[in-house]
């Protein structure tokens, strides 16, 4: 299978065509998605875009996580608050 570089916080990370930025997330050493509001790291919870536990920026646009395709050189950025 193919696979496609994206960056995460600014580290490059090859994944698999196909996967979530959220998988792609979870392939990092540090899983989380975003930080609450008291700095406790939170992680995708539902999957489907209910919980949005998985709020990041993406490409400099708020997008959720679980809900999106990784696609070519997309840049995501965790958030650092709620």
């Amino acid at each position: 299978m193919s696979k496609i570089a994206i960056t995460i916080d600014g580290e490059r990370l090859w994944v698999k065509v196909g996967i979530s930025v959220a998988a792609a997330l979870s392939m990092t050493s540090q899983p989380h998605c975003r930080l609450s509001v008291s700095g406790q790291p939170r992680a995708p919870f539902c999957s489907m875009g209910i919980c949005q536990e998985c709020r990041v920026s993406i490409n400099g646009v708020r997008r959720l996580a679980c809900q999106t395709l990784c696609q070519a050189d997309m840049h995501i950025t965790r958030s650092d608050n709620g």
